[in-house]
């Protein structure tokens, strides 16, 4: 044997790496995330601090004694009509017509406000007077005439406030005048007289007082 012919013959492969699409989709992630973690995170103060500003409603001393959903309408001249005395009936919003106590001294008002914008739309006191009437045609709404304040200054309005259904406007009427008969007992102790003395006795009371400069 020669030998060309003993010595065994070598054969040298070279493989190639090919990267899969998914291999291309994890690196790409990984360049994104790298990416990502390189954003800046720099805060910036405002110029002007705005502090918080404690909005007073001025229902601060009340509690509710009832809440009806319900749309106010009011009787008057519109914008087009002023001092022409046509008067049409003229929606005033959507809300919660309310009655308020005072925990303090216990008067009553009725209070409603638009919703969403919560602007006042009606605020009057119970006036035992007030009358609510039914409305023509319907048996779910009132009407009555009353010195309202709800644009700032006292006046004189006819209201009409309708419900869902008449179950609602007869719950709405019995606290109304409930409440109305509370209100009178209210101002009639406010008025008598002071039988006992009471008054009296508190002024002496004072006058027996003495401060530290004495």
């Amino acid at each position: 044997m020669s030998d060309e012919q003993e010595k065994p013959t070598t054969t040298t492969s070279t493989t190639t790496e090919e990267t899969t699409p998914k291999e291309e989709a994890a690196a790409g992630g990984e360049e994104e995330e790298k990416v990502k973690e390189e954003e800046s995170t720099a805060t910036f103060e405002p110029v002007v601090k705005l502090e918080e500003v404690e909005v007073k409603s001025g229902e601060e001393d009340e509690e509710v004694v009832c809440s009806f959903r319900s749309k106010l309408f009011t009787f008057g001249e519109t914008l087009l009509d002023k001092g022409t005395g046509n008067k049409t009936w003229k929606e005033r919003g959507i809300g919660d017509a309310r009655i308020l106590r005072h925990r303090e001294h216990q008067r009553l008002r009725f209070l409603m406000r638009q919703e969403k914008t919560m602007k006042v739309i009606a605020n009057h006191a119970l006036d035992p007077r007030i009358v609510l009437e039914p409305n023509a045609g319907s048996d779910r709404s009132w009407v009555w005439s009353c010195f309202d304040f709800s644009e700032g200054d006292l006046e004189e309005k006819v209201f009409a406030l309708r419900f869902s259904n008449s179950e609602v406007a007869t719950e709405f009427k019995e606290k109304y005048v409930a409440c109305q008969k509370e209100m009178e007992a209210l101002l009639a102790g406010e008025d008598k007289p002071d039988e006992k003395g009471e008054a009296g006795e508190a002024a002496a009371a004072l006058e027996g007082l003495k401060t530290g400069e004495e």
